[in-house]
């Protein structure tokens, strides 16, 4: 695909071009990305299978944890697999319209790497301050009330924002400077004023991320609050929590500076940007299973459990 640059030519066919100015060095990505996709996949998968398998797990926050490891499991196969592809055999083309489905799926999956820490914090706030209507609350009907809104408004914000990216026309080059369809990646390619569609991006990430945030930490600082004046020993309690802000801290990070590297000056380089947003929808992939299999007590256990099963009954 030649990489054309006229003002007269509205391009429907993309180049993904991520970490070009590597040059030579660009397929020796393919080493530590595909190191990170199979830890992604192969611990999510297990942290799936202990969830599943075990029934004393088949509680609201572990059911919470298990559609993590859902999220973090289909995630980087939107994008990954075909990342590999173009690193090895420099192979990149995308649509418009396969551009804009991946931007959608990877946006809408990756909203729910914020939206699931706040169900989980809603699930601890009402075991450790309420814990008399734990069950009430956390019943299947009583709780899709706080599933709806998040829903919705995950759902509306996205489809806004890749519906505006699709009604832009593209004359400025065909190729993405990036290893996926990222939003501002594919926009600022566009002829006219993007200005909106900057505008819609950046409220997604005020309105999902951190948001979220906001609400995950305010709950769980009334959640300390609550158990230092109880004083009441309920340290595994403080512990989930504190796993929660990790998990959440580490994938916002990532997530706010990929945004904000497009829209204020900075020194980013592309390579830069480019990893920065590749990390935030990886990073947490292989992390969050690791943290919640190391810091959950139970999950540990069962863990440790099956390793020890498979070394008694080898193949």
């Amino acid at each position: 695909m030649k990489n054309l640059s006229a003002q007269n030519i509205l391009f429907t066919d993309f180049k993904l071009n991520g970490f070009y100015s590597l040059g030579e060095w660009r397929p020796f990505l393919f080493i530590p990305f595909f190191l990170m996709f199979l830890l992604s996949i192969t611990a999510n998968s297990i942290l799936l299978y202990l969830i599943i398998g075990q029934k004393s797990l088949h509680s609201p926050m572990y059911v919470l944890i298990g559609l993590m490891a859902v999220v973090d499991l289909i995630l980087p196969i939107f994008f990954v697999p075909n990342m590999l592809v173009s690193f090895l055999f420099n192979w990149g083309g995308i649509s418009l319209v396969g551009c804009l489905i991946q931007m959608f799926c990877i946006h809408y999956v990756g909203a729910f790497q914020s939206t699931l820490p706040l169900w989980m914090a809603l699930d601890r706030y009402f075991a450790i301050c309420k814990p008399l209507y734990y069950h009430k609350y956390m019943a299947i009907p009583s709780f899709l009330k706080f599933v709806v809104v998040p829903l919705i408004r995950n759902g509306l914000l996205n489809i806004s924002m890749v519906s505006m990216a699709g009604k832009l026309t593209f004359c400025v080059t065909n190729v993405i400077d990036h290893c996926f369809c990222e939003h501002m990646a594919l926009v600022q390619l566009a002829c006219g004023d993007i200005s909106i569609n900057n505008l819609v991006g950046l409220l997604t990430a005020l309105l999902i991320p951190t948001f979220d945030f906001i609400l995950v930490t305010g709950s769980y600082v009334v959640i300390f609050v609550s158990v230092f004046k109880s004083g009441k020993g309920q340290m595994k309690a403080i512990n989930t929590c504190i796993t929660h802000i990790i998990v959440m801290t580490s994938g916002l990070s990532f997530a706010l500076i990929a945004f904000m590297s497009y829209r204020i000056r900075n020194n980013f380089s592309t390579n830069s940007r480019v990893f920065v947003s590749t990390m935030y929808l990886l990073f947490p992939s292989c992390f969050n299973p690791i943290v919640y299999g190391v810091r959950t007590k139970e999950i540990r256990q069962k863990f440790l459990q099956l390793v020890s099963e498979v070394k008694i009954f080898p193949l």
